[in-house]
């Protein structure tokens, strides 16, 4: 559980608020809250991240299915969240939906996730206890897409399929497809593959 010292707004995932003191005001984001072209993004892509502002004076209480939160503090930098797995950040972050371009058609779910940029902290959540893997040119990283949590804004990873007739026939071992991660930064993974949960259209 997050206990939030609230003196201003936050942002967080809807539906993780269990209790709360003081004079503290919960809104639901307006369709156009945060811009035409992120609504835009949020209808094609069914990204599941529709986010509550709590404001006033007081403390919140956030939660999220038990899972463990580990806070985040950005000092002028960014960070790419799958989307089940932010919980709140700061009103001084700034965030966009972004599409992995070069999965596009290799997956079903995990396409977008959430870049947070600028200063200031976020919560995020895991299954279990996470692991943050450290990236570099000599020593890349490669990850199953469904417990990659989150990694350094810099990097882009590529896909790395394994297919073989094994895969496409009968049983496989469910890890023909792996995050490739090359560059100089970090990947934190979490000891649980998460379905992602895709928010439905009308």
């Amino acid at each position: 559980m997050l206990e939030v010292n609230l003196d201003g707004h936050i942002w967080m995932k809807m539906g993780v608020m269990v209790a709360y003191r003081g004079n503290v005001k919960f809104t639901r984001e307006g369709m156009l809250e945060h811009g035409l072209g992120k609504f835009m993004k949020k209808a094609v892509t069914g990204e599941g991240i529709t986010l509550t502002k709590a404001e006033g004076n007081g403390k919140v209480y956030l939660a999220d299915s038990g899972k463990k939160i580990s806070i985040l503090n950005l000092d002028n930098d960014s960070i790419y969240v799958n989307g089940n797995d932010l919980l709140a950040f700061e009103e001084s972050i700034s965030w966009d939906i972004k599409m992995m371009k070069k999965v596009a058609g290799m997956m079903s779910g995990g396409l977008f996730n959430v870049k947070l940029e600028g200063s200031g902290m976020i919560a995020i959540t895991t299954h279990y206890d996470p692991l943050t893997l450290r990236v570099s040119p000599e020593r890349p990283v490669y990850t199953d897409p469904n417990a990659t949590v989150a990694w350094s804004g810099n990097l882009q990873p590529d896909i790395k399929t394994d297919i073989s007739l094994k895969t496409l026939v009968g049983r496989s071992s469910g890890e023909s497809l792996q995050m490739a991660f090359k560059d100089e930064g970090f990947v934190v993974i979490q000891p649980f593959e998460e379905i992602p949960y895709v928010t439905p259209t009308a």
